[in-house]
């Protein structure tokens, strides 16, 4: 059980999945598709940490079509009769447009708006975050929305806009290409996890 102070659900954290701005293997700004295993298992994760939200970002009309689809099988459709759990899960998506319109709707559920901290597979000077002091801003009970990008990483503009960049994910050996699943669920973990 969660105690107060404790991270967990009473905190007020939720997880943005971009895909625009995002860079290719070229470094070209680009919109990238969304897939329906990240909708599946980034709400997995997010509900398993007791996130508030996630929330998918793209501008494209056909991408929210798609995501919208998906989500009212699982929410409304057959799915939520067959996978209660998946349904409770996915109840936590939200898709909006773009990340300006993601921070209005944390700003406006929590009554402040939230700290941005961008994850990035490279490690970034300055701004820097390590995972002691931003599961200590979580303990702060902070709105704080963690950024997670698509394709190659998040667009320069929103590395340059966020409060901080959360140190990256790193195995020790030097070779760092993990799924954006494989590495939010490694950083919730650290984050919210239980702590013996």
């Amino acid at each position: 059980m969660q105690g107060q102070g404790e991270p967990g659900t009473a905190m007020k954290l939720s997880l943005a999945l971009v895909h625009y701005p995002v860079f290719d293997k070229n470094g070209r700004r680009i919109a990238s598709a969304i897939t329906t295993f990240d909708l599946h298992d980034l709400s997995r994760v997010a509900r398993t940490y007791g996130a508030r939200r996630l929330y998918v970002v793209t501008p494209l009309l056909d991408q929210q079509k798609l995501a919208a689809r998906v989500l009212d099988h699982w929410r409304v459709g057959y799915g939520a009769t067959y996978n209660p759990n998946r349904k409770e899960a996915l109840d936590l998506v939200r898709v909006t447009p773009d990340i300006e319109a993601t921070v209005r709707d944390v700003t406006e559920s929590e009554g402040e708006a939230p700290i941005l901290i961008a994850t990035d597979a490279r490690r970034q000077k300055g701004r820097t975050l390590s995972y002691v002091e931003a599961r200590e801003l979580l303990l702060c009970q902070r709105p704080v929305l963690l950024l997670f990008g698509t394709a190659w990483g998040l667009g320069r503009e929103v590395m340059d806009s966020v409060d901080y960049v959360l140190d990256p994910v790193e195995g020790g050996t030097g070779w760092n290409h993990l799924s954006v699943r494989g590495a939010a669920a490694i950083i919730l973990d650290r984050l919210a996890g239980g702590r013996e």
